[in-house]
């Protein structure tokens, strides 16, 4: 149905849209839509390589390329002179250049298409001993699986297994026999194992749609189900970037909490009932953002869906057919190495090596990329600023004009650098970055503004003091605008390239190590503007040398006035964060108003914080979805959360105590009953 939100009908009219029952289809209803719409595959469609790659030659860039071509035959030079082949075969070597890299690049990516179909393409197992007639595959409302299947002896039988209640169910087990099986069932949880049930009948019918004979109960299996073995890892380190890390698991709260505790999770955890009540969002807004959750298969579509209308970007890794709707649901869907292809179908990414490790990996590059795009961004913003406001004053009060061609050397010099920040290397982010479009525009307008002005001073002093002269012992410039001109041209080109070291960091400048690629296109286009400056003597650019001694003194000037950009800097970022104003008015009100100058007020925050580390005491700001929840509140909880956990498992480690209150949670026993002192 096009168009039209399945989550927002009847689920019974979802059926019969879709023309399908809660049971699935049947081999027949099966076969029916193969031969409509064709097997589940990609499709592979076979071109020629030659018409692929001429294709690249065909898109609005190649038809300027082209045009361009045909001008420097037809109209170049006209007058019955000849054409000028020179910038014909230059522009089609250009051409061929630049589809020969996009059709690589297009032909890579094919072949990558053509191993992930490989790799997908279905394989077949055949049992030894046993025919299979049909297979009853899992689902969620079900919750088992069956196969009728003819033994050697020509004997028809069925097998089911899957949920415990649901396999007694099957079998109208007395209540004596599910007693017993829940108390085996709640011992393998207390290890952490998962139980499955298992049942058989004969179907003396012969026949697959036949109900058979009555269901018996054959036993329980129990099944160690352990996480991968990096997760605990890739939690550690997640928690640690500030991303929060919640556990949605349809198993049993006693092995949700085994597990947690397994992954140093900590084992706070909540049972569907409390997340999915009657009052379903008082609950959700009651609970702690950096508890655990332990929840049914069904209910992970709703509660992505809760994250996402609080505001949260939620991502989601998951594997089975089940998890399918969360993880097309989710920001980011992850489907591990082993998942379904329906899990694999809703994802947006799919982990092809067995771990969850990568998955901190894909955070990391994609803050790193984020980061160069903020730098260029901060960098973009002061160095127009830098040269428009710079230049604007220079021309309003000396009436000096700079050199149009001046400028372009300028930015060819700047563009050749500033291409190369895109192998910078770069710190990524320790916590969630977002566009702070305030603080970019402000760095951006204020650093530009202080270059801006520290290039007037420069021009000041050069042209109405002696300054210079009589410092350095360097000829006066007042006198010849042409060498004025390459002065200045070499004070804005050195800071303005400059000015990227400062904006691609976070701390100082120079502690910051940038890539080997960046210095070295620095270096270059410097010492290309130094020589120009130095030697060049061109009067259509109304420039003349000024001697190694003048570019001395202007790298001198540059480097001395690049020092403050630093401190700039983070006095932007302080004053912006809120916390430079929150101190004054903080400080302010503690000598006017509060009583014993706030320290109640202080001795409370203590406390508070001393019981939340000890997870005492969740607290009370911090809520599951709270709507003005930010990015530093968020990593203060992990950072809670994280450090909840690390005492937790120390003191079970470690204390008597600590294992004894353990185990008492595990089991769900009332710790108020119990004794506070135990012995040896």
């Amino acid at each position: 149905v096009v168009g039209v939100s399945q989550e927002r009908i009847p689920v019974d009219e979802v059926f019969q849209q879709l023309k399908c029952s809660r049971e699935g289809l049947s081999t027949e209803e099966g076969n029916q839509r193969i031969q409509i719409f064709g097997p589940n595959k990609l499709e592979e469609k076979k071109e020629s390589k030659f018409l692929k790659f001429l294709g690249f030659m065909w898109n609005p860039l190649s038809w300027v390329m082209e045009m361009a071509a045909v001008m420097a035959i037809a109209l170049a030079n006209g007058g019955g002179q000849a054409p000028d082949w020179q910038d014909f075969v230059g522009i089609i070597v250009l051409l061929v250049i630049n589809s020969t890299i996009s059709f690589i690049e297009e032909n890579n990516a094919g072949n990558a298409a053509a191993a992930l179909m490989a790799n997908l393409a279905p394989k077949t197992k055949a049992r030894a001993g046993i025919r299979e007639i049909h297979f009853f595959p899992f689902n969620p409302v079900d919750k088992r699986t069956a196969l009728t299947y003819i033994d050697a002896d020509g004997n028809w039988h069925r097998v089911s297994k899957g949920a415990p209640e649901q396999i007694m169910n099957l079998c109208n087990c007395k209540e004596d026999v599910r007693k017993r099986a829940h108390n085996v069932i709640d011992k393998f949880a207390e290890r952490g194992l998962r139980s499955l049930g298992v049942a058989r009948q004969e179907v003396p019918e012969k026949s697959k749609e036949s109900p058979g004979a009555p269901w018996q109960f054959v036993g329980l299996l129990p099944l160690f189900d352990p996480p991968r073995h990096d997760s605990a890892e890739t939690i550690r380190r997640a928690l640690n970037l500030g991303v929060n890390v919640k556990m949605i698991t349809g198993d049993q709260l006693a092995i949700a909490k085994e597990t947690g505790r397994r992954l140093g999770m900590g084992t706070n955890m909540y049972p569907s009932s409390a997340l999915l009540g009657q009052d379903k969002d008082a609950s959700l807004d009651a609970l702690p953002v950096d508890e655990l959750i332990e929840k049914a298969d069904e209910h992970k579509y709703e509660i992505v869906k809760r994250l996402q209308e609080k505001k949260h970007i939620c991502g989601m890794t998951g594997d089975g057919v089940n998890d399918a709707p969360a993880l097309k649901k989710a920001d980011i869907g992850i489907a591990v190495a082993d998942a379904t292809d329906a899990a694999r179908g809703a994802s947006d990414i799919v982990l092809t090596e067995p771990g969850l490790s990568v998955i901190i990996s894909a955070v990391l590059t994609s803050r790193c990329i984020f980061q160069r795009m903020k730098n260029y961004t901060i960098y973009a913003v002061s160095i127009t600023i830098r040269i428009v406001l710079g230049f604007l004053l220079i021309a309003l009060i000396w009436k000096f004009d700079f050199s149009p061609f001046m400028v372009l050397i300028i930015a060819i010099l700047n563009d050749g650098t500033i291409m190369t920040i895109s192998k910078d290397r770069v710190k990524p982010s320790p916590l969630p970055d977002s566009w702070k479009l305030k603080e970019i525009f402000a760095t951006g307008v204020i650093l530009g503004g202080y270059l801006a002005l520290m290039t007037v001073i420069f021009f000041w002093a050069m042209k109405e003091t002696d300054f210079f002269p009589d410092k350095f012992s360097v000829r006066s410039l007042r006198d010849n605008d042409h060498e004025m001109m390459a002065a200045l041209y070499l004070q804005v080109s050195i800071v303005s390239q400059a000015l990227i070291f400062v904006t691609r960091s976070r701390s100082w400048s120079f502690v910051e190590r940038p890539g080997l690629l960046l210095v070295s296109a620095f270096m270059v286009a410097q010492l290309v503007a130094t020589l120009i400056a130095v030697y060049a003597n061109w009067g259509f650019a109304r420039i003349k040398g000024i001697g190694w001694g003048w570019a001395g003194v202007i790298w001198l000037y540059s480097i001395v006035f690049y020092i403050p950009l630093d401190w700039i800097k983070f006095a932007i970022r302080y004053i912006l964060s809120g916390r430079a104003w929150d101190n004054l008015l903080q400080n302010k009100t503690a000598f006017t108003t509060k009583k014993d100058y706030g320290r109640e007020e202080r001795e409370a925050q203590w406390a508070l914080a001393q019981r939340t580390l000890h997870g005492l005491q969740p607290p009370e700001t911090s809520t599951l979805f709270s709507d003005k929840s930010s990015y530093r509140e968020l990593s203060e909880i992990a950072e809670q959360a994280k450090r909840r956990a690390e005492v937790a498992r120390l003191r079970e480690l470690n204390t008597l105590k600590g294992h004894v209150e353990s185990v008492v949670k595990l089991k769900g026993l009332d710790i108020d009953t119990i004794q506070q002192h135990y012995t040896v």
